[in-house]
């Protein structure tokens, strides 16, 4: 366990940070290689199949992801507040809470997933293929909670490296069992799914008994578990804060993908390839978002106002530089990463794609900002305005959908997300100057 109220700002949030980059980017990188496996010993297809489905595993698990960052901010504040007897008594409360949710959205997606499918206009080339895949996926929905919960416990008490072991663990299982369902059983998409549930379980078994091996002081003790309003109306409302804001986004994103499920398969296989390699770059500017939750926490927590200003300043500057060296690369590598990914050299999927790519990557300048801004904001616990700037995305892509795919085809998915980074932005900066200025 680490404080982030004392030392130098720009030293610890660098180091908490690159724990968080290296594992997302191991997330991405095992993302990448699946597909790859898919495309290659399944087909185009079932490569289309998973990334469609993508959209809608990632905005339920985006919720509870969502709601274990939002159940660990009281648990940093009290971190920082040095209140250990608080901060288990938040750790019972989400565990329950988690727990609940997990349950609810996964019998719900198991219930409604075939009329959702039919919904996002999923073409029926592939449809059979996204059904049985994501029916899988769902069943892991448990064992994602689970560490995201143990994850996200961990950070808020300052150790970002340990849920990076158990992620790197599962990656490297993920891609063996990858490999044995579907290039040697012959399981095809269907033994994609199973892996990765088999490898989320492990990961979540882990993470858990090293938390009861390592961090007793993390453990509720039987006083702790008693429901207490005050405690779980704040778990609650922070939880839920920042789990329908990362909903929000990701309906955004499905609504999107309806639209561009209409231009066929072989734009959703040129999307899903480019969305493979830009979510790879955005990770190594919105993680410091997430080191932004925690770090204001903790400093919220031990009334060191000032070093949140200096943390906020410093982690604009660093995504800023990083924007600028991720554009060059993207310019460089893009056309045959997504070649690569998408195991094809069709010039109509791959130009889609490396346009995709090269003028999204343009607008990290924005991206960047937006992050730090947000996350900072509920780390304070601000949730009005993160909120706020989720819907008026949310309502930028339906509008992108209903007006610029219509008329302008894949170029309308295209511009659709950089004009809703900048509306976001601009609305999420001028939230941040009114909070700083009555913060005391």
């Amino acid at each position: 366990m680490k404080e982030m109220t004392k030392g130098s700002p720009l030293r610890i949030i660098i180091a908490f940070t690159i724990p968080l980059i290296l594992g997302n980017l191991l997330q991405q990188l095992y993302n990448i290689v699946d597909s790859k496996i898919v495309s290659e010993y399944v087909g185009p297809d079932a490569f289309a199949a998973v990334g469609l489905t993508a959209v809608i595993s990632n905005t339920l698990n985006g919720f509870i992801n969502g709601c274990t960052q939002g159940f660990a901010i009281p648990v940093a504040l009290h971190f920082g507040a040095h209140s250990p007897k608080m901060m288990r008594k938040n750790i019972a409360g989400s565990l329950k809470l988690v727990v609940l949710a997990v349950a609810l959205l996964m019998s719900l997606g198991l219930l409604f997933i075939e009329p959702i499918l039919h919904l996002l206009n999923t073409p029926e080339d592939i449809y059979q293929d996204a059904l049985s895949y994501i029916r899988i996926i769902l069943l892991g929905m448990p064992f994602i909670g689970m560490y995201n919960e143990c994850a996200n416990v961990l950070r808020a008490v300052g150790d970002s490296r340990t849920p990076l072991l158990f992620l790197m663990l599962s990656v490297f299982l993920n891609t063996c069992f990858d490999l044995l369902m579907v290039k040697v059983l012959g399981l095809g998409i269907c033994g994609a799914a199973i892996a990765t549930i088999l490898s989320q379980f492990l990961c979540a078994a882990a993470c858990l008994l090293f938390i009861f091996l390592r961090y007793k002081e993390l453990l509720p003790e039987k006083e702790d578990w008693k429901s207490d309003r005050k405690v779980y109306g704040k778990l609650i409302t922070s939880g839920l804060s920042m789990g329908l804001m990362g909903c929000i986004v990701n309906i955004g994103t499905l609504i999107l993908q309806s639209g561009l499920n209409d231009l066929g398969t072989a734009t959703i296989t040129a999307h899903t390839s480019a969305r493979r390699f830009i979510d790879m770059l955005m990770i190594l500017i919105y993680t410091y978002g997430f080191t932004m939750t925690t770090y204001s926490s903790q400093n919220l927590g031990a009334g060191e106002f000032k070093r949140i200003r200096t943390g906020i300043r410093t982690s604009i500057c660093i995504v800023s530089v990083i924007s600028t060296i991720l554009i060059g690369v993207c310019f460089l590598l893009a056309r045959p990463v997504v070649q690569w990914i998408a195991s094809t050299d069709d010039p109509v999927i791959v130009q889609m794609s490396v346009d995709y790519c090269r003028f999204n990557v343009l607008f990290f300048y924005a991206l960047g900002p937006l992050f730090i801004f947000r996350c900072s904001l509920q780390g304070l616990g601000h949730r009005f305005i993160p909120l706020l700037a989720s819907v008026l995305e949310l309502c930028i892509k339906i509008l992108s959908v209903v007006y610029l795919v219509p008329r302008f085809a894949y170029w309308g998915v295209i511009v659709a997300e950089p004009f809703s980074w900048i509306v976001m932005t601009t609305l999420l900066a001028c939230g941040y100057l009114h909070t700083i200025r009555h913060l005391k």
